[in-house]
C-alpha cells in the first residue's frame, strides 16, 4: 500500500492527501472490526461463565459434607497404629482408609480419628451416594448440608470392589441432583468437581473429561473410570463429577500423585456404573453380580488381525475358563475370542468384565466369538458370583 502512494506522489501532490484519506477509511473499519471482535469474544466468556455460575449455584445444595468418626487402635504410648495417609502412594484414595496389614502392638485401646469426604443427595427422601472408602469401618456419620444443617446418616450398603455407598438422612424435600449420562462423554467436553477438599466445604473446580475406559488403576476390583483434570484433592472423594448441564456423569474416588498434591490427573466412577450398584444398595443393601466363570486378556490389534478377515476394534481372549461355570456349559473354550456381548462390541477385557458384573445373575445373554477364524455365537445364562 505504502509502494503504490509513493508512485502516484510523483505525479500529483494533492493525490497523496486523497490515498491517505482511502487508507484511513480502509484501515478504520479494521480497527473497529477487531474491537467488535474483542466485545464479542469478551461477551462470550461471560456467558461462559454465567453459565457455570448458573449450573453450580443451582448443583451445590444437593452436594454435602460427610464426616465420619472411626475407631482405630493406639498402642501404649498413644500413637495411631495404621500407616500415615500422607506417607507417599501413586494412589491415593481420598479418606485414606489404613491398610490391612497393619503391625499391632500390645498393649492398645481404642481412640476415635476422624475423616472427611464428601457425596450428593439423589433424591429427596434423604438418599446420599458417596465412595465405600469414605464410611468404611465407621461408627458415626454425620452429613452436613449447604444450608448448614446436619444430620446423622444410616449406611444403607457398601460395595468394596466399586467403592460405591449408599447413605440415607432422616429428611423430606431435600435438594437432588440429576443423574446424566456417562456413556455417551465425550473427550475434551467439560467438567465440574464440587465437594470438600481438605476440609473446604462447597469448593469448585472445572476441567475437562481427559479420558473415559481407564482400568488397571489399582483403586478397586471394578475400574472403568473416567479421567479428569478439574482439580481433586482428599476431601472430594464420594462428591459428584458434573457436566455442563448439572448432571452427575461421575463420582470423584481418587488422583494420581507423585508428592501428596494435585497433579491434574483425577478418577471418576462413571455414573452409569453407579446408578445399577446404587440401586440394587438401595434395595438389597449389598450388589449381586453376574459370572461367567472365564479369565480373559486383551488381544492386541496384530493378533485380532491375523484371526480373522473381518475388522473388529477389540477382542478379548478366553484364556481360562472354570470348570462347571456359565463359560463351560456353554461350550466356550481356552483361546476364543469375544467380540461382542448382547450384540454390543466388546472394548477390552476389562469392559466385558464390567459388563457381566452389572448383569443380574440368572440373565441369560448372547456372546459372539471367533474361534478358528469363524464367527460364532452362543447363550450363556450367568450365575451369581
Amino acid at each position: 500500500m505504502s509502494f503504490l502512494i509513493e508512485i502516484v506522489t510523483r505525479k500529483n501532490k494533492t493525490i497523496p492527501f486523497v490515498l491517505l484519506f482511502l487508507f484511513l477509511s480502509i484501515c478504520s473499519p479494521q480497527v473497529a472490526c477487531s474491537k467488535n471482535n474483542s466485545a464479542d469474544q469478551i461477551s462470550i466468556l461471560a456467558n461462559t461463565a454465567n453459565a457455570f455460575s448458573s449450573v453450580i449455584e443451582q448443583a451445590k445444595p444437593a452436594v454435602v459434607n460427610i464426616l465420619v468418626r472411626k475407631e482405630s487402635d493406639r498402642d501404649r504410648d498413644g500413637n495411631t497404629i495404621h500407616q500415615d495417609f500422607f506417607e507417599n502412594q501413586l494412589i491415593k484414595d481420598f479418606f485414606g482408609s489404613a491398610p490391612e496389614d497393619l503391625t499391632q502392638k500390645t498393649p492398645k485401646k481404642q481412640s476415635a480419628r476422624y475423616g472427611n469426604g464428601s457425596g450428593f443427595i439423589v433424591s429427596e427422601d434423604g438418599y446420599i451416594i458417596t465412595n465405600h472408602h469414605v464410611v468404611k469401618n465407621a461408627s458415626e456419620i454425620i452429613v452436613h448440608l449447604q444450608d448448614k444443617r446436619e444430620y446423622k446418616a444410616k449406611l444403607i450398603g457398601s460395595d468394596p470392589p466399586s467403592d460405591i455407598a449408599l447413605l440415607q438422612i432422616d429428611e423430606t424435600g431435600l435438594p437432588t441432583l440429576s443423574l446424566g449420562n456417562s456413556d455417551t462423554l465425550k473427550v475434551g467436553e467439560w467438567a465440574i468437581a464440587i465437594g470438600s477438599p481438605l476440609e473446604f466445604i462447597q469448593t469448585v473446580t472445572v476441567g475437562i473429561i481427559s479420558a473415559k475406559g481407564r482400568s488397571s488403576v489399582g483403586i478397586s476390583e471394578y475400574e472403568d473410570f473416567i479421567q479428569t483434570d478439574a482439580a481433586i484433592n482428599p476431601g472430594n472423594s464420594g462428591g459428584p463429577l458434573l457436566n455442563i448441564h448439572g448432571e452427575v456423569i461421575g463420582i470423584n474416588t481418587a488422583f494420581m500423585t507423585q508428592s501428596g498434591g494435585y497433579m491434574g490427573v483425577g478418577f471418576a466412577v462413571p455414573i452409569t456404573m453407579a446408578k445399577i450398584i446404587s440401586n440394587q444398595l438401595k434395595e438389597n443393601g449389598f450388589m449381586t453380580r453376574g459370572w461367567l466363570g472365564v479369565a480373559l486378556k486383551d488381544v492386541t490389534p496384530a493378533e485380532l488381525a491375523s484371526a480373522t478377515d473381518r475388522y473388529y476394534h477389540a477382542a478379548v481372549r478366553i484364556i481360562g475358563i472354570k470348570m462347571n461355570s456359565p463359560a463351560d456349559a456353554a461350550d466356550l473354550k481356552k483361546n476364543d475370542l469375544i467380540i461382542a456381548l448382547d450384540k454390543i462390541y466388546v472394548l477390552g477385557a476389562a469392559d466385558l468384565k464390567n459388563r457381566i458384573a452389572l448383569t443380574s445373575p440368572g440373565t441369560k445373554v448372547a456372546i459372539q466369538f471367533i474361534r478358528s477364524g469363524k464367527l460364532k455365537r452362543t447363550e450363556v445364562r450367568l450365575e451369581n458370583l
